[in-house]
C-alpha cells in the first residue's frame, strides 16, 4: 500500500513538473517565435485559467474574459512570461489581476456565482456530476480569498510558497486562508460524505 501510494506521489510530481516545463516551454517560443507560438500557450493553460478566475469573478463569462485579457497581454509583452522565475506562476498572477479588473468594473451589478463546468457529463456520470455540484456550490459559499488558495493548492497543485507569489502575499497567510477553507467545506460537504458513505 505504502508503494503504491509512492507511485501516485511520484506520477504527481512528474505530472507537475511536465506542466511546468511545457508553460516554461511556451514561454521561450512566444519570445523567439512572437505570437505565432501563442496558439500553443493558450491550449495549454486556457481550461485552467478560466478555472481559476472564476473564483474570483464567480462568472463563466468574465473568468473566461479574464483568461483572454490576459492572453493579450502575454501576446503584447511575451519578455514577461519569458523571463519569468515561474511562467506559470507569474501567468495566473496576470489572469488573477484581469479578473479583479472585471470585479471593480462590475460592482455595483450582482454577480451570478457560476463556476465552469471541469468536465464532461454523460447520464451514466449523473452521480459524479452531483457530487461535482456539491462541491462547487460549497466552494461558491467560500470567501474568495479562501477558495482561490483551494483552487491553486488542489487543482493547480501548487505549493503555498507559489500560491505567496501569486497572490503577494506571505505563505503563512496562504496556510491559514487555506485551513480555514477547509473547515468550512468540511462543514458544506458533511451531507453529500454521509450520502456517499450509506447510500
Amino acid at each position: 500500500m505504502v508503494a503504491v501510494r509512492a507511485s501516485i506521489g511520484l506520477v504527481e510530481a512528474n505530472t507537475k513538473v511536465l506542466f511546468s516545463i511545457q508553460v516554461r516551454s511556451c514561454a521561450l517560443e512566444l519570445g523567439q517565435n512572437g505570437t505565432d507560438a501563442l496558439g500553443r500557450l493558450y491550449d495549454l493553460t486556457a481550461q485552467r485559467l478560466v478555472r481559476y478566475a472564476a473564483t474570483l469573478t464567480h462568472n463563466q463569462h468574465d473568468a473566461e474574459d479574464a483568461m483572454q485579457a490576459a492572453i493579450v497581454r502575454i501576446s503584447t509583452n511575451p519578455k514577461g512570461l519569458m523571463e519569468a522565475w515561474h511562467p506559470w506562476a507569474y501567468l495566473l498572477k496576470i489572469v488573477h489581476n484581469e479578473a479583479l479588473k472585471i470585479v471593480r468594473r462590475k460592482r455595483p451589478f450582482p454577480l451570478s456565482p457560476t463556476l465552469p463546468d471541469t468536465g464532461d457529463e454523460s447520464s451514466n456520470q449523473q452521480s459524479d456530476a452531483e457530487s461535482r455540484n456539491s462541491i462547487q456550490t460549497a466552494l461558491r459559499k467560500l470567501p474568495t480569498a479562501q477558495s482561490q488558495v483551494v483552487v491553486l493548492k488542489i487543482w493547480e497543485e501548487m505549493t503555498f510558497l507559489e500560491i505567496g507569489e501569486v497572490l503577494g502575499l506571505s505563505p503563512n497567510t496562504i496556510a491559514s486562508r487555506y485551513r480555514y477553507a477547509l473547515q468550512k467545506l468540511t462543514q458544506h460537504l458533511q451531507p453529500l460524505a454521509k450520502e456517499v458513505l450509506h447510500g
